[in-house]
């Protein structure tokens, strides 16, 4: 199949010629003909498979074909909802790239920064918005946007959103939008929080699954070191000295983590940059940069910063923590083996970590090899768990009756205190 034999719009396949697009990848294949005929969808796959594509082309395609019937003031008829400013901006660059023969505008919000440029963007007119939940809500609340006229409402990233805390503002946008629309939810990852929200918004729906587990687990190389927390440090630098060649993406379960990272790696004489939820936006933009134009070789990142990472060329990730959500080390992996390259993912694990080992080992249906050759060896047994033991008979005798007794006397001391409480209630009446 072909993006030609899928109907699009002229512009569009032109657009997209330019950009070297000639076959769509298994999610955009399945999902385009289901959007171009209108219908909700809840779609799962990785990251890299092309995910923006398959939601974005649909849009602009209809988008591009009322705008021949009907001219007029460029109003916001599609409305785009991601977790992240990178996200954000990543998703805005495909549109520009995908509809630039078309004659739509698109444009980005999100917060960290002044309003004042989007709001003048906002005025100007734009047929695509897309945005973080918190910027959107702000502007709506100033009057500066209005969702009346959107058709098509797309959540992105649905599961990093909902991992944000962003429920409560995602039902207040839902609320605004028009009863009447095209609903799309798309996901690396779908757990069931996802699930029963998407019942409760999509319409009547259809679901598209790429299996990510597996296409992952195929195509990446994985390896774990099992090392003590005090002793990761040390493995890091470690490895990055030996890979001072190679981009590298380094995963840190916290934002207070991952800046200790970049201390660590800078008193090794290794650079590094940190982003997370902490970090300006100017600051997060310039370590993105960097990393991606091949200028800084290593960058550290929280997994909500890290969902706006698209680097070609990615050959290692390494989970310098490793995540309590077994469907996230997948996430996590697949910032490299991108679409359908190969790559390394290489993750430290702790003995407290032992038990995120197995549950990803279980998700995934294989094993993950472990590397027992190397300076930092950590062979330590995990501490066994407690195991309740079982009372005898003569101690369960023993504690009947002392319950006994010890309800004997409460008895007796609730009785006192009834007598008590009379004596003192028939005085107090008069006070």
């Amino acid at each position: 199949m072909t993006f030609k034999d899928l109907g699009l719009a002229e512009p569009i396949l032109k657009a997209l010629e330019t950009q070297g697009y000639t076959n769509p990848t298994p999610i955009q294949s399945q999902a385009i003909p289901i959007l171009l005929k209108r219908k909700d969808l809840l779609g799962v796959a990785q990251t890299g498979t092309g995910k923006t594509a398959a939601f974005g082309i649909p849009i602009l395609h209809h988008l591009y074909l009322a705008k021949q019937q009907q001219q007029g003031k460029h109003r916001i008829k599609a409305l785009v909802v991601t977790p992240t400013r990178e996200l954000a901006i990543q998703i805005g660059e495909s549109f520009t790239a995908y509809g630039k023969h078309t004659g739509l505008r698109n444009t980005v919000i999100f917060g960290g920064v002044k309003q004042g440029k989007q709001v003048n963007t906002l005025r100007g007119g734009v047929d695509i918005l897309v945005a973080t939940p918190g910027r959107l809500l702000d502007l709506i609340n100033q009057g500066f946007i209005s969702l009346k006229d959107v058709e098509y409402a797309v959540l992105d990233e649905a599961d990093q959103m909902l991992d944000m805390g962003f429920i409560h503002d995602i039902k207040k946008i839902i609320a605004k939008l028009p009863s009447k629309r095209q609903s799309l939810f798309f996901s690396a990852t779908m757990p069931k929080t996802i699930v029963e929200l998407s019942r409760k918004i999509l319409g009547d729906f259809e679901q598209v699954t790429i299996k990510p587990q597996q296409a992952t687990a195929e195509r990446v190389e994985q390896r774990v070191y099992l090392v003590s927390k005090t002793d990761k440090p040390k493995l890091l630098v470690h490895l990055l000295q030996d890979k001072m060649q190679e981009s590298v993406l380094v995963f840190s379960r916290t934002k207070h983590g991952a800046n200790k990272i970049v201390k660590k790696l800078a008193q090794a004489d290794i650079e590094a940059a940190a982003i997370h939820g902490n970090k300006s936006q100017t600051a997060r933009q310039k370590a993105l940069g960097a990393f991606k134009d091949g200028k800084l070789k290593v960058l550290v990142a929280t997994d909500i910063a890290a969902r706006g990472i698209d680097v070609e060329e990615l050959s290692l990730v390494i989970n310098y923590d490793l995540p309590n959500v077994p469907e996230t080390y997948v996430h996590r992996i697949g910032r490299t083996g991108r679409a359908s390259a190969s790559g390394i993912a290489i993750s430290f694990c702790d003995v407290e970590e032992r038990a995120y080992l197995r549950d990803i080992e279980k998700l995934i249906k294989q094993e993950v090899p472990k590397i027992t050759e190397h300076p930092y060896v950590d062979d330590s047994k995990e501490p066994e768990k407690p195991q309740k033991q079982k009372k005898s008979n003569s101690s369960r005798n023993r504690n009947r009756n002392r319950n006994r007794s010890g309800n004997s006397n409460h008895r007796g001391r609730n009785s006192r205190n009834r007598n008590n409480n009379n004596r003192n209630n028939s005085g107090s009446r008069d006070e």
